[in-house]
């Protein structure tokens, strides 16, 4: 992790948040790892250094872990086209238990998080979503900045609270700890990545390739 207090996200319109946090994660990538790694540690409690964030039945036989990143278009449309139908296929219907962690490629993506983890327990996953369907909007925009503020307050947070959520110097290493960990122990190199009961599967797999990937851990329950 690299941590450069003079520079936060680029874009116009940062100059009053950049002294407060100034992140630039960058990720010494080191090899693939083996294709399935064991549950304890892809649970361990350094994977994921902030409160877990899942949905779907604890007990479920599949649990499955996403690597993303905030501004990753692949991301964007894994969730936007096949995550719906996902949820409502397996997740609902307490087959599959579905973990969701940040990976952050650089600062724009990690801001984006950062904004996630402020808003209430509740609302992260709805704003994941928005974040993602309204990618295009503020991730590769003039102004990131400005385009996360106005994600901000549709989901109902003040300037006030945006700016103390991105000036959160302890979130914002947090938030880049996960995806260290996951590069250097699970061998995440590429986003999105998914983790099928420990098994490594990367890119945005279409409902087909679920059904495939789901119907022998599945099958009999």
């Amino acid at each position: 992790m690299i941590l450069d207090r003079r520079r936060f996200l680029a874009g116009a319109g940062l100059a009053a948040l950049a002294a407060g946090l100034g992140l630039g994660l960058t990720i010494p990538f080191e090899p693939a790892a083996a294709q399935t790694v064991e549950q304890a540690k892809l649970m361990a409690p350094a994977a994921s250094p902030l409160p877990e964030k899942a949905i779907g039945s604890a007990t479920a036989p599949v649990t499955v872990v996403e690597y993303a990143s905030a501004t990753c278009s692949h991301c964007a449309a894994f969730h936007t086209t096949t995550f719906p139908e996902l949820k409502t296929k397996y997740i609902d219907t307490g087959k599959v238990r579905f973990v969701f962690r940040e990976f952050p490629f650089e600062p724009v993506a990690t801001a984006a998080f950062m904004l996630a983890r402020c808003m209430p327990d509740d609302k992260y996953f709805p704003m994941i979503s928005t974040l993602f369907e309204t990618q295009k909007a503020w991730a590769y925009s003039q102004d990131p900045a400005a385009g996360l503020l106005a994600v901000a307050k549709q989901a109902g947070m003040s300037q006030a609270d945006f700016e103390k959520c991105l000036t959160d110097q302890t979130l914002g290493e947090k938030v880049q700890e996960s995806a260290l960990y996951a590069n250097k122990e699970l061998g995440v190199n590429a986003t999105p990545t998914f983790f099928i009961n420990g098994k490594k599967v990367s890119g945005a797999l279409g409902i087909a390739e679920w059904d495939k990937e789901l119907a022998p851990l599945l099958a009999g329950k």
